[in-house]
């Protein structure tokens, strides 16, 4: 059959255009989804970042900075990488090795770590090896280089402190506080200043490469090891030599932006949260935007079974019928494919900003626009309507002309066998695996309760006319004291189940996945925020940007009146635990203890429900239950886990508690990440007792409920993430519940006409029609609240041990739009429809 549009295609698309209007939408909304998923998804797999600190070192050798997982698929074995919450680091003596590569001039181990002033207050300078200046430019401007116990600061630095050449200075590295005489001043070079290293070139301090590595807390590695050339040195021959003399030792070799990695571990980050929103949520969002279009696109051709049926009757044979359905979707589909890309890219840009402007991408990664995702957005929106259009176009082009005619006038009131058995399946499909994920916990039940809801949404699209005519006759029995215009619009609904259809599934749609993605989140924060509140049961709260020194906890405890003091050093580790079948690393909110675990009881009470927090030491960790139960470990168990730097470790599970989602899910000894981490300072202090005023010298003090606050406010990009995707999901179905109502009402003019012509007044026409637009919502809500409350009620179960948290307020916004807007998209059509008329 030839897809060349033919004159009867341009005939209808020319003389009946509001009969393609709405395809038209559908069709251009579902491009704008699949392009703006399509960039993102394009730029978090091309995503870079130019090398700024190793600007200087064309070939840098570095440690591989993620764990990798090796799992088997149907496919053969299969390997996965996740990045590191830490910097992996290389053996320092690697840089001698590396030196002697031919066409290399020089090889300097790098080391970059936090340097305290002192005290919390005073604030932090950045720490580096002395031999990092031959790459980052960094220069004397006073003094000489240093060597062991001594210092050579940056200019800012030696202003703050008000100490000159020869000074001493009090720091407090990895090591301990000890006093560095202050060799000499230096003006800090771009590599030096890059991503502000160094506090805007003068917050630095560099000390000798022999005495460097014991400083940052890992004596004998470096964070990578930088390596220049000879003049007239090729980068890729020395790096190919370089390679050659580090064969053996793990590292990697590196060039061009793969340095820029190697300097900042936010790119792994960032690409990461790029994928999962255009591979994962593109891929539920297309399949939304498919389904809506596919409905939209089908409703269409419904409603212009009258014109078939005729068509029919005067010859028109079945090829003819369906290539004239065919060449309409050639003539809609590519134009509103391409206009949708516009917007796409637009959302695209504002979204992936919005990411940068919150931390979550680094500023030096450009968002990707090729051709890729607009031609795939344009083919998806063509084979969208070409399938939808052959699919919708069977019936009418394969049945008899008078059978045609005569559905034309009355619609079929028994759904087909195909249709029905498909969606009772779904229905089932549904139903199993809403019980797996009842039954499951963590990510198995999330990814179940995925299942659910697309499951129950297809259910509804196929099922669609069976539900409508439940929801009209349930309904008409509320609307029968509404007077003749309710009784009319049930009456209605009822004899035109198909119609009544098409417009309740976007906003069974919209509502379904909008409460999924909103509450999802309201569920999550509204235990951890009580789990942080009932957990946190210190008097005050300390904390500083910069990190608390490493006595604070003693410092703490010798005020009068501390009952208790323990700080916490925050990190993560990354621990296996099983999924769908797989195994994946999961990337664990961890805090390292300072004092014991009866001290830490009297500070914060993490609802230990098997084992002692007093056993928690070398070797031996506290774990949330829910992480216990995805890693498939209890106590007594080992759990093996990947330290910050990706050491790998099996403690043994000394306790299991309840409250891992406020707090850190994992617990242990701080000693046991010493070495593992780039910065040694803790990040909290939790005091029982005394008074806040003498604490304030160690950094800024707070109560438990201040500290909460703070807290909850991290969580921000996770809130934001889930409310734009519910806004770009229920904006879409939203649009396209709007879009389908005002196509119905449009396509009933002869119908609204008539009833005026009997006498109806403009009042009871428009009244019956906002019965009807009233019947249509309510029946969406209840459906789509269904589908939501069946997802989120064993997915929460599964991550948080509760129900769902659905606030009222919330909830009534979402249901008072989808009113709001399904009356709205009625009325207005209709006045239209009646004032031409009238005219």
């Amino acid at each position: 059959m030839s897809l060349k549009p033919n004159g009867l295609a341009r005939a209808a698309v020319r003389f009946k255009p509001a009969s393609f209007a709405g395809t038209f939408v559908a069709l251009m909304m579902s491009a704008l989804i699949v392009t703006a998923c399509g960039v993102l998804l394009e730029t978090g797999l091309r995503a870079s970042v130019p090398a700024e600190r190793y600007a200087g070192a064309p070939v840098v050798a570095a440690a591989d900075q993620s764990a990798r997982v090796v799992a088997d698929t149907v496919d053969g074995p299969e390997e996965t990488a996740y990045p590191l919450p830490d910097t992996a680091r290389v053996d320092a003596g690697l840089a001698a090795r590396a030196a002697e590569a031919p066409g290399a001039a020089v090889a300097v181990p790098d080391f970059t770590f936090p340097v305290l002033r002192g005290t919390a207050a005073s604030g932090a300078l950045t720490g580096h090896g002395w031999g990092s200046h031959v790459f980052t430019g960094t220069a004397l401007s006073e003094g000489a280089a240093p060597h062991p116990g001594e210092v050579v600061l940056g200019t800012g630095a030696a202003r703050a402190a008000r100490a000159g050449v020869g000074d001493t200075v009090t720091l407090e590295t990895a090591d301990g506080r000890a006093g560095f005489r202050v060799s000499g001043l230096a003006e800090a070079g771009a590599g030096d200043t890059a991503r502000g290293d160094a506090g805007g070139g003068g917050a630095a301090a560099w000390f000798a490469d022999d005495e460097a590595s014991v400083l940052a807390g890992h004596p004998g590695r470096a964070d990578a090891v930088a390596v220049l050339a000879e003049d007239g040195t090729d980068p890729a021959d020395l790096a190919a030599a370089v390679g050659a003399s580090l064969a053996g030792s793990g590292a990697h070799v590196l060039t061009g932006d793969d340095r820029g990695e190697v300097e900042d571990h936010t790119l792994a980050y960032a690409k990461e949260t790029l994928f999962a929103i255009g591979a994962s949520f593109g891929a539920i969002a297309t399949l939304v935007a498919v389904f809506t279009a596919a409905g939209t696109v089908a409703l269409s051709v419904g409603q212009r079974s009258r014109e078939f049926a005729l068509l029919r009757a005067v010859g028109a044979t079945p090829r003819q019928i369906r290539r004239a359905v065919a060449s309409e979707a050639l003539l809609v589909a590519p134009l509103a494919g391409l206009l949708g890309c516009l917007p796409g890219i637009g959302l695209a840009h504002w979204w992936f900003g919005q990411m940068q402007d919150r931390g979550a991408v680094p500023d030096a990664v450009e968002l990707h626009v090729s051709g890729f995702p607009l031609l795939a957005a344009v083919a998806v929106g063509l084979l969208t309507a070409l399938g939808a259009g052959w699919a919708a176009g069977r019936r009418p082009a394969r049945i008899k002309p008078g059978q045609a005619l005569a559905e034309a006038s009355v619609e079929r009131l028994r759904p087909g066998v195909v249709r029905t058995v498909l969606g009772l399946a779904a229905v089932g499909g549904g139903a199993v695996l809403a019980g797996v994920a009842a039954s499951a916990a963590g990510s198995d039940a999330a990814n179940a309760s995925l299942g659910v809801v697309m499951l129950f949404m297809l259910a509804v699209a196929l099922l669609g006319p069976v539900l409508a005519r439940l929801c009209a006759a349930l309904f008409g029995l509320l609307l029968r004291g509404g007077g003749a215009s309710a009784s009319l619009a049930a009456a209605n609904s009822r004899t035109n189940a198909r119609r009544l259809a098409s417009a309740i599934t976007p906003i069974v749609l919209a509502m379904a996945f909008a409460s999924t993605l909103v509450f999802m989140h309201t569920s999550e924060s509204h235990v951890a925020s009580e789990q942080l509140r009932d957990g946190v049961t210190a008097d005050h709260v300390v904390t500083s940007p910069a990190g608390l020194p490493a006595d604070a906890a003693d410092r703490a405890a010798r005020v009068p009146g501390v009952d208790a003091a323990v700080s916490l050093l925050d990190t993560q580790v990354l621990v296996p635990v099983r999924g769908g079948g797989e195994t994946s690393l999961q990337g664990t909110a961890t805090q390292g203890v300072s004092g014991s675990g009866a001290r830490l009881a009297k500070v914060q009470d993490l609802d230990v429900r098997e084992g002692s927090l007093d056993r928690v030491g070398e070797g031996r960790i506290a774990v949330d239950r829910t992480l216990a139960t995805a890693a498939g470990a209890g106590l007594g168990d080992t759990l093996p886990l990947y330290l910050p730097d990706g050491t790998k470790a099996a403690p043994e599970i000394v306790a299991v508690y309840g409250r891992g989602m406020g707090l850190p899910a994992v617990t242990m000894d701080r000693a046991s990440l010493d070495g593992h981490l780039t910065s040694p300072f803790a990040d909290t202090l939790l005091v029982s007792g005394g008074e806040a005023g003498p604490l304030g010298v160690l950094g800024e003090v707070t109560d438990a409920s201040g500290y909460a606050l703070a807290q909850n406010v991290d969580r921000e990009f996770g809130a934001w993430a889930n409310y734009v995707m519910a806004a770009v999901l229920g904006g879409f179905a939203a649009i396209a519940a709007v879009n389908t109502l005002v196509m119905t009402v449009l396509d009933r003019r002869r119908e609204l006409h008539t009833l005026r012509l009997v006498g109806s007044t403009r009042r009871q026409v428009l009244r019956m029609l906002g019965w009807e637009s009233l019947l249509v919502s309510a029946a969406g809500v209840v459906l789509g609240t269904a589908i939501a409350m069946i997802t989120l009620t064993p997915m929460m179960r599964g991550l948080t041990g509760e129900s769902p948290h659905v606030p009222p307020l919330l909830y009534g916004a979402f249901a008072a739009t989808a009113v709001a807007l399904g009356l709205a998209a009625v009325a207005l059509p209709a006045r239209a429809a009646l004032r031409e008329r009238q005219g």
